[in-house]
């Protein structure tokens, strides 16, 4: 069993502590490791002079596995470096959310124990595909949580044409549109009021962020649909995200989203661990008195 350890860049005495107690153990343990280059100046203190900057450095190395040590972001970067090579990624939580980091920082020698036996699952999570008739996020066309659309250096509205497969869907007179993965549907997703999706679904859910018409609400589609944008505006341009990564678009921009055709590999040891996570991030299920 060989081991991609990945990280941003270190910013916190306590994460730098924590991440010198993992490399003693795998050097302790004789586990074989290849580290991110943002853990270099550290993993020399242990020897670890194995070093990846991306995906094509990934598949050199022969890694069986992709440990991310971080929040949720951390693990967006990762879908960068396994897209095309399909390895499978363990996120270790050292940030503030874990819906998808799902090993507790303290639990990494038994997620380690785990992998080494076998007794995990993978999750085979959907990423969305976006192309333009003028390119945008080229070569990094891929989310496992979302594409939005924002308005700019203005305080007026935009309008967000979008098509299914072709036909008129809305003209949505909005502040941005976010179209999200059952994945992202926990993220920005919920935060302007779309639904949670557990998973395991296969769709792409479409969120206006602060629509002018009350009667406006979110829509669950197929991930078999194409979805089309074309955004109008005051604006000479409008912002863009993919994921955590930002581009700027215009009105002369024809995007079209799809399914790709690669999954994300996310490692779990409990098939239940959305739900726990959800009730323990949205206290459902707590009763609390008057």
């Amino acid at each position: 069993m060989k081991l991609a350890i990945f990280s941003r860049v270190i910013n916190s005495s306590e994460k730098l502590s924590y991440v010198k107690s993992l490399f003693r153990y795998v050097v302790e343990n004789e586990i074989p490791v290849v580290i991110s280059e943002t853990l270099a100046d550290i993993g020399i203190e242990f020897d670890l002079t194995q070093v990846f900057s991306n995906a094509q450095d990934l598949k050199l190395h022969q890694v069986d596995f992709l440990v991310c040590l971080g929040g949720d972001g951390t693990i967006l970067d990762a879908v960068l470096l396994t897209h095309d090579n399909g390895i499978p990624v363990l996120g270790i939580k050292t940030g503030r959310l874990g819906f998808l980091s799902s090993i507790e920082n303290e639990h990494f020698k038994l997620a380690f124990e785990h992998l080494k036996k076998k007794q995990f699952e993978i999750e085979n999570r959907m990423l969305l595909e976006i192309n333009a008739n003028i390119p945008i996020f080229v070569g990094e066309n891929y989310a496992l949580n979302d594409f939005t659309v924002f308005r700019s250096n203005s305080s007026s509205m935009i309008e967000v044409n979008v098509y299914i497969n072709g036909e008129l869907l809305n003209n949505y007179f909005a502040d941005g549109l976010i179209v999200s993965t059952p994945t992202g549907s926990t993220g920005y997703n919920l935060s302007c009021g779309g639904p949670i999706i557990h998973p395991k679904n296969s769709c792409f859910i479409l969120t206006p962020i602060a629509p002018h018409n009350l009667n406006v609400r979110p829509i669950v589609i197929s991930d078999q649909e194409t979805v089309t944008l074309q955004i109008q505006g005051r604006s000479p341009e409008f912002i863009s995200t993919l994921d955590s990564r930002l581009g700027y678009i215009t009105s002369k921009h024809k995007i079209t989203i799809r399914k790709s055709s690669t999954m994300f590999k996310l490692v779990v040891f409990d098939e239940n661990y959305f739900i726990n996570a959800l009730k323990g991030k949205l206290r459902w299920g707590e009763k609390r008195g008057v």
